[in-house]
């Protein structure tokens, strides 16, 4: 296969879609499992429809510009994996046929192939949980725009250009998509000052860059009155949210095995064949190493771990792949070792949706959404769930703004404090939930603080679930 992909022709653009889809439409053998953060999004996105406004009416650490694209998609289609795979399978290919254009286009390679494009197909199916539209997937196509400008500024020859602004507005627009990518604005800092010979004046325009898009969001939330909880569930909730019940490190040890073994093979490489590069691609080269340093930077910032969060790592770890089989001579050994990669890797991706072996090793049963305990007679209501799990919600609607419980902590653990119960009786009486589901037991407290509800509802039989009361019972 690496083979085929090494001729230069315009066709094997073609190849690369066939590819990707062969190792996805598998996937659509039977329905998706559904994860948590793709019905959290689905959430989030449901209540933007609905006219809430994200922060101030929906207490979620989702960023801005994911939550926009996840609530066109609920204005179109409603809930709907299959069009989160049918976007995000969209939006891989523009990924990968971008990534391979930029690295032949500019000459990174000593040789004009494919192999960039196969590499980063193959990489970006890490585990079946990166086929579907996640945040770092978005924000990661902005970042690869970043590094084609910057990479642009190195082939100017009379140094860094006022297009460097480019480079700050993609890291900008990358952090509005996943926040911890704001980090990156440290790599497009340093590649700028170490490899292209910017002037401060040029340094301060690529900060200013990153910083446009973002002032342009918080003038928003300042507008619509929502800027206290803009800082409050994103900004300082990146510091402090952390789903630790959601983590599968087995899974995440297993995805991320080979792809990071063949990345570290091929930085390992450079060192036997550095004169084989001219100047342009060593510098190249530095640009994704730092990349990679600044991806691992990112790690602490995640919410939870599973391989979707580590699309980021994707790239550098597609580059250095290429420079490690390219130090390869024999062609049988080179071809021998990307089938390996190939079915070791195609292996974990359907383990994972479609359970080959049995063992649930890959099939991130944490992230999974759970069957919800709740009655069958309650669907298509509204409700409060109190607590992580988010499995009530799955054939119901959320009321009030508190959709995450690190978030909602800050007032319903909080109940001691009067402005706290003020507020929650407000989210109450705007947005009254047909049913509460009190997983952390805050609600007789609750009641207590706020006898005014407590004659709203009553308890069912069913553990930690309250009815409300309509009018006239």
């Amino acid at each position: 296969m690496l083979s085929f992909f090494r001729s230069f022709a315009p066709y094997q653009y073609v190849s690369l879609l066939v590819l990707l889809l062969l190792l996805r439409l598998p996937l659509l053998i039977k329905p998706f499992p559904l994860l948590v953060p793709e019905l959290n999004w689905m959430l989030v996105g449901e209540q933007m429809r609905h006219g809430h406004t994200l922060y101030r009416d929906i207490w979620d650490n989702l960023s801005p510009l994911s939550a926009g694209v996840y609530w066109l998609i609920d204005l179109a289609v409603g809930r709907s994996q299959v069009v989160y795979w049918a976007v995000a399978t969209v939006v891989s290919v523009w990924q990968l046929i971008y990534f391979n254009y930029v690295m032949n286009a500019r000459e990174i390679f000593p040789d004009r192939t494919f192999w960039p494009g196969l590499f980063y197909t193959l990489f970006l199916n890490l585990s079946f949980d990166c086929t579907t539209l996640s945040p770092t997937l978005l924000s990661t196509t902005f970042l690869l725009l970043a590094f084609g400008a910057i990479v642009k500024q190195l082939t100017q020859r009379q140094g860094a250009t006022d297009e460097v602004f480019e480079v700050g507005v993609y890291v900008g627009i990358a952090a509005l998509f996943y926040l911890p990518s704001a980090l990156f604005i440290v790599w497009a800092s340093l590649s700028l000052l170490l490899f292209t010979g910017a002037t401060v004046r040029q340094h301060s325009l690529a900060l200013f860059g990153f910083a446009f898009p973002v002032l342009l969001v918080v003038l928003y939330y300042y507008f619509t009155n929502s800027l206290d909880g803009f800082n409050r569930n994103l900004l300082t909730s990146v510091f402090r949210v952390r789903q630790y019940d959601l983590s599968d490190l087995k899974t995440l040890a297993l995805s991320l095995v080979v792809p990071l073994t063949v990345g570290v093979l091929g930085v390992l490489s450079l060192f036997n064949s550095a004169s084989r590069f001219v100047n342009f691609q060593q510098r190249c080269q530095q640009i994704m190493l730092l990349w990679a340093f600044t991806a691992l930077l990112t790690i602490p910032l995640m919410p939870f771990l599973a391989p979707m969060l580590f699309i980021s790592f994707v790239p550098p770890m597609a580059f250095f792949a290429v420079l490690y089989f390219s130090s390869i001579r024999r062609v049988w050994l080179r071809e021998l070792l990307f089938l390996g990669v190939l079915l070791f890797m195609a292996g974990v991706l359907y383990q994972g949706a479609l359970a080959l072996f049995p063992t649930d090793v890959g099939q991130l049963t944490n992230l999974r959404v759970k069957r919800s305990e709740l009655p069958e007679t309650v669907r298509n209501r509204s409700l409060l769930v109190i607590g992580d799990d988010l499995s009530a919600y799955r054939y119901n609607r959320p009321a009030t703004p508190y959709l995450n419980w690190d978030l909602a902590k800050y007032d319903l653990r909080n109940l001691d404090n009067y402005e706290a119960v003020i507020q929650v009786y407000d989210h109450f009486r705007q947005d009254p939930p047909d049913y509460i589901v009190d997983r952390q037991q805050v609600v007789p407290k609750l009641f207590a603080r706020v006898p005014a509800l407590a004659v709203q509802y009553r308890a069912t039989g069913t553990a930690g679930l309250y009815e409300r009361i309509k009018p006239g019972r």
